[in-house]
């Protein structure tokens, strides 16, 4: 062997050495965890040696890209240069075409060979699970709710009266929706509801348990657990505050909190003249009351002169009683005029009735 010949062999035994050391092997293990069209690229984390942390980055290349962009690859907007070892691909793969994705390492400026997944990726590959679903009775119907559906899949929906079964209805809810309202159900009878994931026309979840509910009247909902507490508050509430009134009640607790309006100016005089006029009467009548042990002529010319006498010391008092009655009998209500008037009629009467007596005495005399 020439010298020349041996030093090459050296030189390119020393390159492979030298480019052993210091290029990063690719991540290994890269595989796709797709669940409820969720889709997240895992790796292996990289055993070697580096100086800073080592990153990894992320591409994938789709139909669009392998056939009109001359097959280029697009870089995962949210998976560059990143330190934990997966990636979320569910808003980057949104269609159902076949996807490449692969992942490389980069330790400071030195980037490894790209691994790429096994096989193509397609949406439709992810795994549906039971979806979660739950039932309530409503006034005669019912009431569905689901929690975390697939952004692109439908769940289909299957109710039917408690024996039977050959009457069951199917509904389709969307995952935006994710409630489902059954209602014209019978009241009183008990109606049973399953539910599945359909992901296009191939891909569907397992059937969820029959959970199964009696349907109730618009007067069972007094009976509701929600219900019977508020209205055990309230009541509860209106005894408290009974007690505490009854409590603290005080004697002027209607003048403190309602005053008694004061009355006009207008009906200021009226109502002395009236009360003046009330007074007397019940002088006259107490006048009377004291002479009934007299005989009956003689007690009626007492009770007729001490009328008379009234009268005419009173009698400007009950002209001006007349006078302001009729004169006020636009202001004040009809009932209460005749009032007024009934006052002056009553005084009139008891003096005719002691002039009567009075005129049989002197026609005696």
């Amino acid at each position: 062997m020439s010298p020349r010949r041996t030093v090459s062999l050296l030189q390119m035994l020393l390159v492979v050495l030298l480019d052993g050391v210091w290029t990063l092997s690719a991540p290994d293990a890269v595989s796709m965890d797709s669940t409820e069209m969720r889709h997240t690229l895992r790796w292996r984390p990289l055993q070697a040696s580096c100086n800073t942390s080592i990153l990894y980055s992320v591409q994938f290349q789709g139909e669009f890209e392998l056939t009109e962009l001359n097959g280029s690859w697009v870089d995962a907007p949210e998976c560059q240069l990143i330190q934990h070892t997966h990636c979320d691909l569910t808003l980057d793969l949104g269609s159902d075409s076949d996807y490449n994705v692969h992942v490389r390492a980069q330790c400071g400026s030195q980037p490894s060979a790209w691994a790429e997944l096994h096989r193509p990726f397609n949406r439709r590959d992810t795994v549906l699970m039971v979806p979660e679903m739950k039932v309530s009775a409503a006034v005669q119907g019912l009431h569905v709710v689901f929690e975390k559906l697939p952004l692109t899949a439908v769940v289909m929906v299957t109710v039917w009266k408690t024996g039977d079964e050959r009457q069951a209805k199917l509904y389709s809810v969307s995952a935006e929706q994710a409630e489902l309202e059954v209602n014209a159900l019978e009241e009183g009878a008990r109606y049973c509801v399953t539910a599945q994931t359909v992901l296009g026309t191939q891909e569907q979840s397992s059937s969820t348990d029959a959970q199964c509910v009696s349907i109730t009247g618009p007067e069972a909902t007094w009976t509701s657990p929600t219900t019977v507490t508020v209205t055990v508050i309230v009541m509860a509430g209106l005894l408290v505050a009974v007690f505490w009134s009854i409590v603290h009640w005080r004697p002027n607790f209607c003048q403190t909190y309602f005053h008694k309006e004061p009355l006009p100016d207008s009906l200021r005089d009226v109502w002395d003249v009236h009360h003046r006029m009330s007074r007397q009467k019940l002088e006259v009548c107490e006048r009377t009351h004291v002479v009934q042990s007299i005989d009956p002529e003689h007690q009626a010319s007492k009770t007729g002169t001490a009328l008379m006498s009234l009268l005419e010391e009173q009698s400007g008092d009950l002209l001006l009683t007349v006078d302001v009655v009729e004169s006020f009998h636009r202001q004040r209500p009809q009932d209460t005029l005749l009032e007024k008037k009934c006052d002056v009629l009553d005084v009139q009467e008891m003096v005719g009735r002691a002039l009567v007596p009075r005129q049989h005495v002197q026609a005696a005399d």
